[in-house]
């Protein structure tokens, strides 16, 4: 079986962001759909299927990713517009190959190893990047109701190659989810996410995370909340890394 190799290989507080919700962000951007991130479900175990596709679930902050004029405005699954990360903003942007976009992804930060470091993220005391899994809109044309493996590989051709590039493709492994789970739990790894290849990007598609239930990086997560939002306003500062983290790299059939 192929497996998941290096690690070339990362829900959350939002203590920094601004409640407008999607509302306000469409104000300036009429021509967009008001877009409510899919849906996880949960499974205690991985299966493999020819139907699935599964990926590595990425241990950040969810976000939804407006891009118009030239501009980014990341939304995160509860409607709440971030009003920080700013120079990942303006490199989602810059680094699309599209006039308008929606896309679905996690705002990551990452060691040297690329694996996700969720501290890095809350505290800002690291670079970011956006994994892309999912392409919702673009230049004007409404893709939900494309077949997933469509939809990702579109998504494939708009994201620049570019090797230190702030914007991520996340692959995904066709059909052998067990495989690919047990690589995730033997390198501590949070879980992986299952989704029918044929899905929709529309209400009534779920998609499903199995999560490893010995993730080191899930403990005190609850503690470590609670202490993030009894810190005053402006404490956090945020802190950009010189480290150049290496892109998640699955080695097995690619979704394109």
């Amino acid at each position: 079986m192929r497996r998941v190799t290096s690690l070339s290989f990362r829900e959350p507080g939002e203590p920094d962001s601004n409640r407008f919700g999607v509302a306000w962000y469409t104000k300036g951007f009429k021509m967009f759909p008001d877009v409510k991130p899919m849906e996880l479900s949960r499974l205690a175990e991985a299966f493999d299927h020819r139907d699935w596709v599964f990926e590595l679930k990425h241990d950040g902050f969810r976000a939804i990713a407006y891009i118009a004029k030239g501009e980014c405005r990341l939304v995160s699954r509860k409607g709440t517009v971030y009003k920080s990360f700013a120079p990942l903003r303006e490199a989602i942007a810059n680094e699309l190959r599209a006039q308008t976009a929606i896309l679905d992804g996690e705002i990551v930060c990452l060691d040297s190893d690329g694996r996700s470091i969720f501290k890095e993220l809350l505290y800002r005391r690291a670079e970011p990047f956006f994994y892309a899994f999912d392409l919702i809109w673009f230049n004007g044309k409404d893709l939900r109701q494309l077949p997933l493996l469509e939809r990702k590989r579109m998504l494939r051709r708009l994201i620049s190659q570019r090797r230190h590039g702030r914007v991520k493709f996340a692959r995904g492994i066709k059909a052998r989810g067990r495989g690919l789970f047990r690589e995730i739990c033997r390198l501590d790894l949070e879980g992986i996410v299952a989704k029918h290849r044929s899905g929709l990007y529309l209400p009534g598609t779920k998609w499903i995370k199995i999560k490893n239930p010995n993730y080191s990086q899930a403990e005190g997560r609850h503690e470590l909340f609670e202490k993030r939002r009894r810190v005053p306003l402006g404490v956090v500062a945020e802190k950009t890394s010189s480290a150049k983290p290496r892109a998640v790299g699955v080695k097995s059939k690619r979704t394109n």
